[in-house]
């Protein structure tokens, strides 16, 4: 009997779960990777239904246009990656100051990852035109979800300026996943771990 190898099996497995998904599903799991690894504009539509295994009706019926689905890509990936992000923060518990000083820790896990390619926002408005306000919405409703949370925590640690303080966790937070993307240094994490923690300490 032949015996599938561990790859291959994981491989067979991931092709078993994606034959079961809905077309929709299927679409969205494809442009997410092709969207990450690529980037948005180097994507074509014909790229995307290939690799989900559906037609491009299907597309259109399911997000209206590219541009339909490049925004269903982004507001599930901000909410897989904060139920995340925010899981790995709170989730063991606590005080808030114990919580802020996992910012640098969790970072370092995601920069580790093989489909790290950077924030899928960031790169968003990156690629897009900057007269055009609609990924650079997507973005900030993404980031206040999570400026919210470290402003609570920060409040929580006895900030006086709580908003602010997150918010300059938040300077540190993206600094660092533009770095980590560029130079593929997995301790650009460690540094804005320093930076957070100094922050943290400073009277603000």
């Amino acid at each position: 009997m032949d015996m599938a190898t561990p790859a291959t099996a994981d491989q067979q497995a991931a092709d078993g779960a994606q034959a079961l998904a809905s077309p929709r599903e299927r679409l969205l799991v494809a442009a997410t990777r092709l969207f990450c690894r690529y980037g948005i504009n180097s994507v074509g539509v014909d790229a995307i239904v290939e690799a989900a295994g559906t037609a491009k009706t299907t597309l259109y019926n399911s997000f209206g246009s590219k541009d339909g689905l490049v925004e269903a890509v982004l507001e599930r990936e901000g909410r897989v990656w904060r139920a995340w992000f925010l899981d790995e923060i709170d989730g063991p518990g606590g005080s808030a100051r114990e919580r802020l000083a996992r910012i640098g820790p969790t970072l370092k896990l995601w920069f580790a990852r093989e489909d790290f390619f950077g924030c899928p926002f960031i790169n968003a408005v990156g690629e897009s035109d900057k007269a055009d306000d609609r990924m650079r919405t997507l973005a900030l409703a993404h980031k206040r979800i999570v400026l919210d949370r470290l402003a609570a925590l920060c409040a929580e640690a006895g900030a006086t300026d709580p908003a602010q303080m997150a918010h300059a966790l938040g300077l540190v937070i993206d600094g660092a996943v533009v770095a980590a993307l560029v130079t593929r240094d997995t301790g650009a994490a460690d540094i804005a771990g320093r930076a957070c923690a100094a922050i943290c300490a400073a009277p603000m």
